[in-house]
């Protein structure tokens, strides 16, 4: 199995010391500057994300890029201070464990836009943004990962900003079938 189809999550996390052999610095909108480790991503993905990202503007969607790759180590910490700052059960719905975050593999991304203020939040899926990149995404790769309706079967909250390189004919499938990568593996 490519890393492209790989399931992430807490049943299946990535090695303490995985990192992506290929991670480049993301050449679009990023809300980071150009040395930050979460402006990067894995080349296919960063590529799709340019191209989607710029495709996108001529539709008037003004989209940019939050957060990429993610180590293990900054995976750990986040994971640790939002434990100690909002409890458990808050962070069980909302935050991979170390090792079960699929910015690890450099394939994830966090986006946003203006008119949300660039934050990461559930109004983002209610702008022009957010409903052009949930249908449109497929068409560059990228699956909307966590998606609503599905929090019983991806085990986190719905995140209609956090995108996920598949590869085209993968999302494309995922897209039109309406499975998740937890279900498409169990197929």
């Amino acid at each position: 199995m490519d890393i492209y189809s790989r399931l992430i999550n807490r049943e299946n996390p990535l090695p303490k010391d995985f990192v992506p052999e290929d991670l480049v610095s993301c050449e679009f909108p990023f809300l980071a500057a150009g040395s930050e480790e979460k402006r990067l991503l894995c080349s296919a993905a960063a590529e799709s994300a340019r191209r989607l990202i710029e495709y996108g503007k001529s539709f008037g969607c003004h989209l940019a890029g939050i957060s990429g790759y993610r180590s293990y180590a900054r995976q750990q910490e986040i994971y640790e201070t939002r434990l100690r700052e909002a409890g458990p059960e808050h962070v069980s719905r909302f935050l991979a464990p170390p090792g079960a975050s699929e910015h690890q593999s450099g394939l994830a991304l966090d986006v946003s836009c203006p008119s949300v203020h660039m934050e990461l939040d559930e109004s983002f899926a209610e702008t022009r943004e957010g409903r052009w990149l949930a249908a449109y995404a497929p068409m560059f790769g990228f699956i909307l990962r966590y998606p609503r309706g599905k929090e019983h079967i991806t085990g986190y909250a719905w995140e209609p900003w956090h995108i996920r390189y598949v590869s085209k004919s993968l999302a494309l499938y995922l897209a039109l079938t309406g499975l998740t990568l937890e279900e498409y593996h169990r197929i």
